[in-house]
């Protein structure tokens, strides 16, 4: 299919009540607008055009690099945003397929047939409608005796007769190119919103035997045009539900999918098992066997085969084959779980590599370190890499063992098969197979808490007798 999608995407969303462009709010993670753009592509569109006028520089940060852009700088309607294309579009003569910003739940298969029917009947435009059971605030299809589409009317325009009518306009369209900008010019604003509609060019259309065809959506949930938060949730629900019996039918088992929240972009393998209150998000990647959740969020990361994480937020980090994640852990970006490796209870790790088979159970926090295989690092261990102006590193080497409530004190090397002694700061370099331990000497003053408790039980008895 060589046709060129132009996403309609400069409106205000001013029913949004938000300081954010509405096709710059996401739905599982993802920018409205960057939803409809893989729509668009996933169709076969070899082009993507985007219009934008509020918020253009919000919205345009969002655009995949190959993504054109035209600024719409006043917004006087969605025919004035198509003709603002023209120029971009100039010499392209084929389908053009007019996509809604706010449209997030189109499905690429939708899109695709409706630029094969408008091809297959040579027809001006197809417009692609639904049946709804309140259409209210959408455009109607008003048809002819012979069931052709002989207008679009918008419902602040309906007259008394049209107010029955169920067929709605969902703001997707295919159009000859050639035929569309050659009638653009002679759209009006007359109408309750003084704007420029698109949807006037099918009367036009129509006034010269030009043939407008139009094409039922089958699910009018795939319609849903967002412009209220409330219509956000019910979008994410759709999209949830969608992903989500996707993935249960490749082999995904889902415990209780209502609770479970799935970005687009993420990948799984078959087994994997995931648990309730749920989020994987962005460029995220999962490997058979895999258990996650529950109470879990996991965004841009990968989790490798048969790996678990239990009641953790990992964000940018690589999780190798059969380690271990939280419960209630922090892998931050730039963390490297290798095979077998643990991070345990209440523990934060943050641009470090943990070696194969090695241990960091709980409660620690290691920054910027290199940690070797069968390493084990013990309970409120913290390696100190920030002297509040640069970052240090720490590099333990393998088969080290790591004391409880060691601070290492950044820069400094551990030595392979080194120790430290619990409650020891570490700021010096410790060799190969040696010892570390750095403590106050421990004083013991014989029968002290007896004589203090003697003391606060006569003090007590003193303020008794003065009546205090």
């Amino acid at each position: 299919m060589s046709a060129v999608a132009l996403i309609l995407a400069a409106g205000e969303g001013t029913r949004m009540k938000s300081a954010t462009p509405k096709v710059a709010h996401q739905i599982l993670g993802e920018p409205m607008i960057s939803l409809v753009v893989g729509v668009a592509r996933e169709s076969g569109c070899a082009r993507v055009v985007a219009v934008t006028g509020h918020g253009a520089d919000e919205i345009e940060a969002l655009l995949p690099s190959d993504t054109e852009v035209v600024r719409q700088e006043q917004q006087l309607g969605t025919g004035h945003a198509v003709l603002c294309a023209r120029e971009a579009l100039a010499g392209f003569d084929g389908s053009l397929v007019v996509l809604s910003g706010d449209t997030p739940l189109l499905k690429p298969e939708t899109v695709a047939g409706l630029v094969a029917i408008r091809e297959s009947s040579g027809a001006a435009v197809a417009v692609l409608t639904t049946h709804l059971t309140d259409p209210g605030g959408y455009g109607r299809i008003v048809r002819d005796r012979d069931g052709g589409v002989s207008a679009i009317v918008e419902h602040k325009d309906l007259t008394s007769a049209e107010q029955h009518i169920t067929e709605v306009n969902t703001g997707t369209y295919c159009f000859d190119s050639r035929v569309l900008f050659a009638h653009l010019d002679r759209l009006t604003n007359e109408n309750a919103q003084g704007e420029y509609y698109l949807t006037d060019i099918i009367a036009l259309f129509n006034s010269e035997g030009l043939l407008v065809t139009a094409s039922p959506a089958e699910d009018p949930l795939e319609t849903l045009g967002i412009n209220s938060r409330v219509q956000l949730a019910e979008a994410t629900h759709v999209l949830q539900k969608r992903i989500n019996m996707r993935l249960m039918l490749e082999g995904v088992t889902m415990t209780d999918p209502n609770l479970v929240w799935i970005g687009p972009k993420a990948r799984f393998g078959r087994d994997v098992e995931i648990l309730p209150m749920t989020f994987v998000m962005g460029e995220s990647v999962v490997g058979e066997h895999a258990r996650i959740g529950p109470n879990t969020r996991i965004t841009d990361s990968r989790v490798a085969h048969g790996a678990v994480v239990d009641s953790s937020v990992v964000v940018s980090a690589d999780i190798g084959p059969n380690a271990t994640v939280g419960p209630v852990a922090y892998l931050r970006p730039g963390t490297v779980l290798e095979a077998r490796a643990k991070a345990g209870t209440s523990v934060e790790i943050k641009n470090s590599r943990i070696g194969e088979g090695s241990k960091v159970p709980h409660l620690s926090y290691i920054g910027d370190a290199e940690i070797g295989a069968d390493v084990n690092v013990g309970a409120g261990t913290i390696t100190c890499n920030y002297d509040g102006a640069e970052k240090h590193g720490t590099v333990i080497g393998d088969g080290a063992f790591i004391g409880s409530d060691t601070m290492l004190v950044a820069p400094v090397r551990i030595g392979r098969g080194a120790v430290t002694g619990a409650a020891s700061a570490i700021a010096h370099d410790v060799p190969d197979d040696a010892l570390a331990v750095e403590r106050s000497e421990q004083l013991i003053v014989e029968g002290w808490a007896a004589r203090r408790r003697k003391e606060q039980a006569a003090k007590k008895t003193g303020k008794g007798d003065t009546g205090q």
